[in-house]
């Protein structure tokens, strides 16, 4: 069966972002996967994400369900029929929603953990804090809204960031057979990004120096959507040619 066209309002998504070594980063994606490098650098991060009205795309929007979510995230390419094509590889989600731990992966595309989540909003800050129940990994972020993207050694300005992210619409998440992975691609006719400075982050996924080693994965910027309407496509599974190391 097809999975569903779900529609849903991206209430707030924080995209903390790293710039990373493309030999730290390469051993951690499955073929045909490779890293996306942007002046020398691959891409990875972590999307803090509040999804508000998630609901099959025929539904009105007050039936819809609010989750907070959190996925770690690698910029990839790879070689599709017409060409080299981009995305991102998900090694892992989270939510604090109990309909999505159950759904992911079986009505929509994407397993994921269990985490508790911390949040606190203001118009010009933001904390998001979780920890997952396995134990494995946990995550704290504040951050600040800004007039510009400043400090950046993987984009020059807001404008370059937001093209970059919004071309890499295509999420592949890992799955427990680790035989494919599944898909999803977000569209929106909506697109707004603003721009962020990082007050404090700590991840344990990238601070982890069994994983990353010593000055391989930098934090470099943080960007913010808010209040986006959305919508996600189910793709075909990516079959994977080996395991990731």
């Amino acid at each position: 069966m097809r999975p569903p066209r779900l529609a849903s309002v991206i209430e707030r998504r924080l995209l903390v972002n790293y710039r990373v070594a493309p030999d730290a980063v390469a051993p951690l994606l499955p073929a045909p996967l490779r890293p996306q490098l942007v002046r020398g650098h691959a891409v990875a991060g972590i999307c803090l994400l509040r999804l508000g009205a998630v609901r099959p795309a025929w539904a009105p929007a007050a039936v819809g369900l609010t989750s907070e979510n959190a996925a770690h995230r690698i910029a990839v390419e790879w070689d599709g029929p017409d060409g080299v094509e981009t995305g991102v590889y998900i090694p892992r989600r989270d939510t604090a929603s109990l309909v999505n731990r159950w759904a992911g992966g079986r009505v929509f595309p994407g397993e994921h953990g269990h985490a508790d989540f911390e949040v606190r909003e203001t118009p010009d800050t933001l904390r998001v804090a979780y920890a997952t129940r396995d134990g494995l990994t946990a995550v704290d972020v504040t951050a600040r809204v800004t007039d510009r993207l400043e400090g950046s050694e993987l984009f020059a300005d807001l404008a370059e960031a937001s093209a970059f992210f919004r071309a890499g619409s295509k999420g592949w998440s890992a799955t427990r057979s680790g035989r494919s992975l599944d898909g999803m691609r977000l569209h929106t006719d909506a697109w707004h990004i603003e721009a962020g400075h990082v007050t404090s982050a700590r991840s344990t996924y990238f601070d982890d120096p069994g994983r990353f080693p010593a000055g391989t994965a930098t934090l470099d910027s943080v960007l913010v959507m808010r209040d986006v309407p959305v919508h996600w496509r189910a793709l075909p599974d990516m079959a994977v040619a080996a395991g990731v190391a």
